[in-house]
Order: C-alpha cells, then sequence, then structure tokens
C-alpha cells in the first residue's frame, strides 16, 4: 500500500456524501490503550487511579481481565471498550450457548457499574485471520446474548480491524479493499449498519511514514504541515491520518457501507526504538496534535464535522513485546512516570 505517492493528474472523481445519519459536530472523545504484555507493569486500580487523574475518557482493554474489570467499578466517568479473545470468535459464531456464557461470565456482572460502551469482537481479524469470515456471526450472537442476559444499556458490538484490507490507498477517493477483505467486511459492515455500531479502525501514520522517509514527509506524518500535501479533487489533505481514514472510508462506500461510520481503536508514535525515525520530540508532538485533532470535531476533508472517538497506543511501555518500537508506544513508564510531557496530571 502506498499512502503518499506524489498526486497525479488522474484523480477519481469524489462521492459526494451528506447522510443525516452521522453522528455530526460535537467534539470526540480521547483514550489510551491499556495493554498488559509487561512483567513489572503497575496493578490495576493504580492504572485506573491514573486514568481519572489525567482525564482520559476511554480505556479500551483487549481481553476481559478480571482484575482491571474490578478496578473499574464504580469509576462511571471513565468510558470502556472490552474486547474479547480472537480464539473465541469462531465459537461465538456457531454457538449462541458460547456467546451467552461469554457476556454472562464478562459483562452482568459488571455493566451496571463499568461503563461498558463498546464489545470489540476480536482485534485485527480481517483479512487475513481464519475467524475474519465468522466474525459477522459472532457480532450478531454477542448482540443476541446481551438481549437474553437483560442487559439494559447502549452496548454496541463491533470489530477492531487493521489498514491492511485496503490493496488501493491513493488517492483517498480511490481506496478500496482487497478480494479477501470484501467478503467479510460486507457482512461485518451490514451487521453494523443495522445497529449502529461505529467500525473500529488501527490507524498508524508512523508505520507509513518509516516504510518510505523519502517520499512522505514528517510534517505530513505529524500534524504539522502548514500547506496541503495531497489534492484528491476538490479536498486537500494537510495529514497523513486524515488521508488514510478518508482512503478507508472511500472502500466502505464502495461495498455500499457509507452509513458505517469510524472510530479510532488506536493510533501513536513510539517514542524510540529506530533511531532514525522516532524521539520523544516526535512521539508527543503526533500524539499531542491528534488528540486536538480529535477534539476539534473538525472530522476529515471527506467527512467534515463528523466525530469520532480516537484511542492512543498506549498506556505503558510494555517490556514483554517485541523489542524495538513495539516496546515503546507508551505515554508512561511501568513505574508511572511519563516518558514526556503530555496529559495534565
Amino acid at each position: 500500500m502506498d499512502f503518499f505517492r506524489p498526486p497525479s493528474a488522474a484523480l477519481l472523481l469524489l462521492f459526494i456524501f451528506s447522510d443525516q445519519a452521522l453522528l455530526i459536530s460535537g467534539l470526540g472523545a480521547v483514550g489510551v490503550n491499556y495493554g498488559l504484555n509487561g512483567d513489572n507493569l503497575p496493578v490495576a486500580s493504580d492504572v485506573v487511579e491514573l486514568y481519572g487523574r489525567c482525564g482520559i475518557d476511554i480505556v479500551r482493554v483487549f481481553e476481559p481481565n478480571h482484575w482491571v474489570l474490578d478496578a473499574l467499578k464504580g469509576r462511571r466517568n471513565l468510558v470502556v471498550w472490552l474486547g474479547t479473545r480472537n480464539e473465541d470468535i469462531q465459537g461465538f459464531a456457531a454457538d449462541q450457548l458460547a456467546a451467552n456464557s461469554w457476556v454472562n461470565a464478562h459483562v452482568v456482572p459488571y455493566y451496571e457499574s463499568v461503563n461498558i460502551a463498546y464489545i470489540t469482537v476480536g482485534n485485527e481479524v480481517v483479512p487475513g485471520d481464519a475467524a475474519a469470515p465468522f466474525v459477522a456471526n459472532a457480532i450478531k450472537n454477542i448482540m443476541q446474548a446481551l438481549v437474553i442476559a437483560g442487559v439494559k444499556s447502549d452496548i454496541k458490538v463491533t470489530t477492531v480491524v487493521p489498514m491492511t484490507p485496503l490493496e488501493v490507498s491513493y488517492p483517498p477517493s480511490a481506496g478500496a479493499f482487497s478480494a479477501t477483505a470484501i467478503g467479510p467486511l460486507k457482512d461485518i459492515t451490514q451487521v453494523l449498519g443495522t445497529s449502529g455500531a461505529p467500525l473500529l479502525l488501527n490507524v498508524y501514520p508512523y508505520f507509513a511514514y518509516a516504510s518510505n522517509p523519502q517520499q512522505i514527509s514528517l510534517d505530513y506524518a505529524l500534524f504539522t504541515s502548514t500547506t496541503p500535501v495531497v489534492v484528491d479533487g476538490n479536498l486537500q489533505y494537510f495529514n497523513l491520518f486524515d488521508a488514510m481514514v478518508d482512503s478507508f472510508y472511500s472502500a466502505l462506500e464502495k461495498i455500499g457501507a457509507e452509513r458505517v461510520r469510524i472510530d479510532i481503536s488506536e493510533t501513536g508514535w513510539p517514542s524510540k526504538g529506530n533511531d532514525q525515525l522516532t524521539s520523544v520530540e516526535n512521539a508527543a508532538t503526533y500524539n499531542r496534535n491528534f488528540v486536538e485533532h480529535v477534539r476539534s470535531g473538525a472530522g476529515t476533508p471527506r467527512r467534515p464535522n463528523v466525530k469520532y472517538d480516537g484511542v492512543l497506543f498506549e498506556m505503558f511501555n510494555e517490556n514483554l513485546k517485541t523489542a524495538g518500537v513495539e516496546q515503546n508506544f507508551g505515554l508512561f513508564y511501568p513505574n508511572m512516570l511519563p516518558v514526556y510531557s503530555f496529559w495534565n496530571c
């Protein structure tokens, strides 16, 4: 995929979109992913206190760790995105009883005291994982399990996808899914279009920049460009993040899913691990500008003024991840000291 080639003269005509069902205007909420791939991380109660002290809106947890959920009890000011394990998806899809059991174990004991907004069925399963064709039915069965359990709340059920379903990403208006991804994503977006849940997208301008720093400008990747870098028809792109998101929106339009909105489940910039491209300064700049972008409610050029929520990756540097950049996306060290000044806490 190429997120930054010099604009060609032959740009596709833009799809003009104005759907009143989308959430227009308002300010987006900002969260931080809470990963547990470390052997020196603080206890969950201290971490939840840190979220609250820093004024972070959303806690995303990748699977239902009860130590974490117990610590979140009574903290209704924190919005929780609760994940399932990828290996459970096929079971949920095949057996309503499996979905019921998961909801009874991980949602029923908590939903009245923990502000669960989303249940995310799998993380980055589409396009290549064997479970990809089962995600849509797993979502439906988890939704039905909530009804069966009598969970009276606004919990939405969705899934998390990366940018890799895109076969074409430039210009943004030409965004299109690969043949492998189209089937699962059509099924998933049909479910989401009915339920009103957003599709959650992991978007990393860092990796696009790191793969081609000769052509992608750092200013474009860090939200600091003051002039448009990509012009796509009548739309101007000042930052790579918007271009990536809009390429995904274009691909959704091409499969009839233009009513499905996107929230951002992961994004971030490592503070070290790739000496040529990573630094504390770059990480702080990207993350601050992303938060400002979300909270502005500006949306993207293709979806102007459409509010979305965004979750940074991630709370801590985690020492059990692959050495290098993967260990250095954290906003905090395991001792809860900040990697750089970011939150007012």
